[in-house]
């Protein structure tokens, strides 16, 4: 009696061991998800394992296809689900994030508020300027805060074009000598905080106010705070005319990276266990947000440099042309793509939300793994367009110098080599100055792109241009072009007529150098 008592006892013993084992499992488990951090290498699951589906995100990656990606990362709990580089573009090449700059600027204000060196947020503009000689100043401009210029309600006059509009400060402000003065120097068009401005300026204000306060360039800091914990360590930032870190953009990050300011945001701005942002400064679906008023939109709104579609339950830092990095807070799911022309900002938030299945992980579904693998691996592979037959004029033109009077394209010459063993182009340009000097680009004529070695004295190192070419007709010559990782599709149509050349350059997106100018052979 007394051994089976034991034994009964042993057995009880035992069973409570277990169901404590596997409740410790379970812990462990729910926990796992907070405590994966990717500052050395993410992590990756199939999207079955993350309560994703396999089918469903096959069809985004092909959505990218046809929409000119560069990228797309899925990750969910902290594990990257879904990863496509659609070539040419490859993993390794860091990305221009056009505006997605201003959430990192934001982010980097966060961090400087946290550590006290911003007292208020309601802080007056004007007094980290107080050494300045500003135009325009009247009761308005005194009352422009530093949370006026992360929701861009500053009032101040700006055309940037984000509901139609020559975007005629945007370039003022590239053409000036001093971009903080010109910006400064603004006269205001209504007062702070009533009416939604999307402008380059806000940003650019707010890198020059990080430096002030911090005796750092932007970018210095960035490093210490932010890039360093995350583990980012390869990036480039432009800077402006007077050396400050740009706020509004020009920052490359790798499309990996980039999803690692997605990740900090989506872990209410903790890093492993260090609070890097002040509390609820990411919760951005919680802050007091600014209607943007967007004619495609009514609920679109905006937050400290942030995009928000409060009905979707997602916001994102948002980069020309497709450079994104959204956040899906009730999903725990951050998405990252760079692209070469704008997208449906809703069509891609519901793609991803139509692709979550359950909180817990799904049954293996081989069939569609293989789909999602199959797209992935194909999306990689470059395909030739098709390729018109040599024109008779080719040889005749080949090695031709054309000059160009001043023009908006910035061509000052340019010679083709189309019936040498390396078929390309040099040309030199005139302006903007810190991209003047002398290029050369391979071309392929097989309906495939030709890489060339990185361009030396662009002011982004690094940077590789493509190009291919083929003829449309016995003048026309086109060559199709892109730098990788720079969000733009470009066109140069070259149309010949004896000793004369017409240039015409056009730009997916639009970035203001579009145009045709007359040339003619020269010595």
């Amino acid at each position: 009696m007394q051994v089976k008592r034991l034994f009964h006892l042993s057995a009880v013993l035992s069973l409570a061991i277990l169901l404590s084992l596997a409740h410790s499992e379970a812990v462990y488990a729910g926990d796992a998800v907070k405590s994966v951090w990717p500052t050395k290498t993410w992590l990756t699951s199939s999207p079955e394992q993350q309560g994703m589906d396999s089918s469903a995100l096959a069809q985004l990656v092909a959505y990218g296809a046809s929409n000119s990606f560069d990228s797309l990362l899925v990750v969910r709990h902290g594990r990257i689900v879904t990863e496509a580089y659609y070539a040419p573009y490859t993993a390794d090449i860091p990305h221009e994030m056009f505006s997605s700059t201003k959430a990192v600027t934001s982010t980097l204000l966060g961090m400087v508020y946290k550590d006290g060196l911003l007292d208020r947020l309601d802080h007056p503009m004007l007094d980290f300027f107080a050494n300045r000689r500003v135009e325009n100043v009247d009761d308005r401009k005194k009352a422009i805060t530093v949370q006026n210029l992360l929701d861009m309600t500053s009032g101040l006059d700006w055309d940037q074009g984000f509901e139609g509009g020559k975007q005629q400060s945007m370039w003022d402000l590239y053409r000036s000598s001093h971009w903080i003065q010109f910006i400064l120097d603004r006269p205001m068009a209504h007062s702070p905080g009533e009416v939604f401005n999307y402008s380059n300026g806000s940003p650019d204000l707010i890198s020059a106010i990080i430096t002030t306060l911090t005796g750092k360039l932007a970018e210095d800091y960035a490093r210490e705070k932010l890039f360093d914990p995350l583990g980012i360590v390869e990036w480039h930032w432009d800077r402006d005319p007077q050396g400050l870190t740009i706020g509004e953009g020009m920052l490359y990050l790798l499309p990996r990276d980039m999803a690692k300011i997605g990740y900090l945001y989506l872990r209410h701005g903790e890093w492993e266990g260090r609070r890097l942002l002040p509390p609820g400064w990411a919760d951005v679906l919680n802050h007091r947000i600014v209607n943007m008023r967007a004619s495609s939109d009514p609920n679109q709104s905006y937050s400290n440099f942030f995009w928000i579609f409060p009905d979707k339950r997602a916001y994102m830092a948002n980069g020309k042309n497709g450079q994104l990095i959204v956040v899906f807070p009730d999903l725990d799911i951050v998405v990252v793509t760079t692209a070469r022309k704008q997208m449906r900002y809703g069509a891609l938030i519901d793609a991803v939300s139509a692709a979550v299945k359950s909180d817990s992980a799904l049954p293996l579904n081989r069939g569609a793994a293989d789909r999602l693998a199959n797209v992935i691996k194909d999306v990689a592979v470059e395909k030739p367009t098709p390729v018109g037959p040599t024109s008779e004029i080719a040889s005749a033109i080949s090695g031709k110098i054309y000059k160009f009077p001043d023009n908006n394209l910035g061509i000052r010459s340019l010679t083709l080599f189309l019936d040498d063993s390396q078929p390309h182009i040099e040309f030199e340009v005139y302006a903007p100055a810190k991209y003047s000097g002398s290029y050369e680009v391979q071309i392929g004529l097989d309906g495939l792109y030709r890489k060339g070695s990185p361009i030396l004295s662009d002011p982004n190192p690094g940077r590789i241009t493509i190009a291919k070419g083929t003829w449309l007709d016995r003048q026309t010559f086109v060559i199709d072009s892109q730098d990788l990782g720079y969000g733009e599709q470009k066109k140069l149509v070259l149309t010949f007529n004896g000793k004369k050349l017409n240039a015409h350059r056009t730009v997916d997106g639009g970035d203001g150098l579009e145009g045709s100018v007359d040339g003619e052979q020269g010595d």
